[in-house]
């Protein structure tokens, strides 16, 4: 890729699935777009649109013989909108799951270990089992074992669809701030126009499915924090809205 400042490029992606009646269903059609080191990009469209299938197949758990990623990261990470944090596994051992996958000594992960847990709000919960978890703190934990492996690229999926209102607002701001402190690139699927407005870069807007494409590509620069009752907020949450057909 010619263009140094390019993490991840994404070229006439399409896919399509196979029903029982011998059919092809297509759920994407022909999608490009590139995304920028550091940049925070989400994707939000109707239900049904592809989104999730989407970012599954840029993190490589989809595989499509249509189009092309050319992706710069090292070092990718994926947030689950179910957390996907292991059962049988406490907090630490969560948390530090991907560090023991990459070999890390075992003095340096407890320091990593460490610096997630107080990072991530979970002191005094190290020895927890996710039964014991509410749902902010179980996506806590998610989080912090995607940020203990030094991640270059986060993918997101609906990463507050599961937890209540004021958990996911304090969770939102908690984002921010570890990406901008990171300087890591996100990509985020989210149905809420709201959160993507109040997080993003730029906007992705898919069509309606089947065979959905890409409606638009719109561009946020309020600066961060941004104030969700500001005219330039809600002037950007209308112009969303307006291009995603349902």
């Amino acid at each position: 890729m010619e263009n140094k400042k390019t993490m991840l490029q994404v070229k006439n992606l399409s896919y399509s699935i196979d029903t029982e009646e011998g059919k092809k269903y297509h759920i994407l059609n022909d999608i490009s777009f590139d995304v920028n080191q550091g940049e925070f990009l989400s994707i939000t469209g109707p239900s049904g649109c592809g989104k999730s299938t989407l970012l599954r197949i840029i993190a490589g758990l989809i595989k499509t013989k249509k189009g092309e990623i050319f992706n710069n990261s090292k070092k990718p990470a994926f947030i689950f909108q179910n957390y996907a944090i292991f059962p049988w596994l406490n907090v630490y051992e969560n948390i530090e799951f991907g560090l023991k996958m990459d070999g890390v000594k075992n003095n340096e992960r407890k320091k990593i270990v460490k610096n997630k847990i107080i990072e991530m709000d979970l002191v005094g919960h190290e020895n927890d089992f996710p039964k014991e978890l509410s749902g902010g703190m179980k996506q806590r934990v998610g989080i912090g074992r995607a940020l203990a492996i030094k991640p270059d690229l986060l993918l997101m999926d609906e990463p507050f669809s599961n937890l209540d209102y004021f958990t996911a607002e304090k969770l939102r701001k908690e984002i921010i701030d570890l990406w901008i402190k990171y300087k890591i690139t996100v990509i985020m699927v989210t149905h809420v126009i709201n959160d993507a407005v109040e997080m993003s870069n730029r906007v992705i807007i898919m069509n309606k499915g089947p065979n959905a494409k890409i409606n638009s590509i719109n561009k946020i620069e309020a600066k961060f924090p941004r104030d969700r009752k500001s005219e330039y907020f809600n002037k950007k949450i209308d112009e969303v809205r307006k291009k995603i057909i349902l």
